[in-house]
């Protein structure tokens, strides 16, 4: 199936394209100015400058955006600096789930906004520069390329993950990629075809909930300290024609490390990068059956 063709919306100055590869490029030398993880005083924290009022959770406009026209957003998911994910309890990151939906509705709606990308940075390993519990949202003018072909082929969740399965509920399952590029890699996706987080019904919501407490919590007891890792949500376009343009979309949550060993980083070789062929030193199937035996 032939992507959808890319949207013709004039490129702002600091957007830039390379000329051979077609690789899009956001030049933001504003965001040298932004805090480098602070020893001092939590911004995220109620009181702090991004939170002066106590809340459970909340959103804002990021002060260092990566995108213009208040299109990059910080969530915070709890109050407390030390939580985890998982620590919140399903009550908590029920929360979580419905501010990610919230924030994906509002900036979906806007018309220049094409897609919505609800991600997390955990661990100073993947360049989180505050500790504190959060995520973040970059709502782009265009659907980005890996999306575009992500739903372009039709992807939907292996039938049969076979010794790759970690963990199921009735809503949604998770396993490993059959050939991931990260050490450690999940995906999570609903077991019936829903397209983005505002097609989740409350059981599905609610499911989600739970099975992220599971997954982080497997995953902090892989190597028996906080793993440091990276997560988003892959979810349909908001352009007008989206559900025309990419009537198989199949909402799922990927989460990577680079950790191949505890406290162990797996750096990607220049071979790799130059090839953009990959060498990962875990097996799918080892990890599985690792993670499946700490639940």
């Amino acid at each position: 199936m032939t992507p959808p063709p890319i949207r013709t919306r004039p490129a702002p100055p600091d957007q830039r394209v390379d000329p051979h590869l077609g690789t899009t490029v956001h030049v933001v030398g504003s965001r040298q100015a932004r805090p480098n993880l602070p020893t001092v005083g939590c911004p995220f924290c109620p009181g702090g400058l991004e939170a002066p009022e106590p809340f459970d959770v909340r959103w804002f406009t990021n002060r260092w955006p990566a995108l213009p026209d208040d299109r990059c957003e910080v969530l915070l998911y709890t109050p407390v600096h030390d939580a985890t994910l998982w620590s919140l309890g399903v009550e908590g990151v029920r929360k979580v789930v419905d501010l990610w939906t919230n924030r994906t509705l509002e900036l979906g709606a806007r018309d220049d906004v094409d897609f919505v990308l609800v991600f997390e940075n955990r661990g100073a390993e993947v360049g989180a520069t505050i500790s504190h519990p959060h995520g973040q949202v970059y709502a782009y003018d265009h659907v980005p390329e890996r999306p575009r072909e992500i739903f372009a082929a039709d992807w939907k969740p292996d039938a049969d993950a076979g010794d790759r399965a970690v963990v199921s509920n009735d809503s949604w399952q998770v396993f490993v990629p059959y050939a991931p590029t990260y050490p450690v890699a999940l995906t999570l996706a609903p077991i019936e075809r829903v397209a983005d987080l505002a097609g989740l019904d409350p059981t599905q919501q609610q499911d989600l909930a739970g099975i992220l407490v599971d997954v982080f919590t497997r995953l902090d007891r892989l190597y028996d300290q906080p793993l440091p890792y990276m997560m988003w949500v892959m979810q349909r376009p908001t352009t007008a024609d989206a559900a025309s343009e990419y009537p198989n979309a199949w909402l799922h949550i990927d989460v990577v490390s680079p950790w191949r060993g505890p406290g162990v980083s797996r750096y990607i070789a220049a071979a790799e990068v130059a090839a953009g062929e990959y060498f990962n030193p875990v097996r799918p199937e080892d990890l599985a059956a690792r993670l499946r035996r700490l639940g």
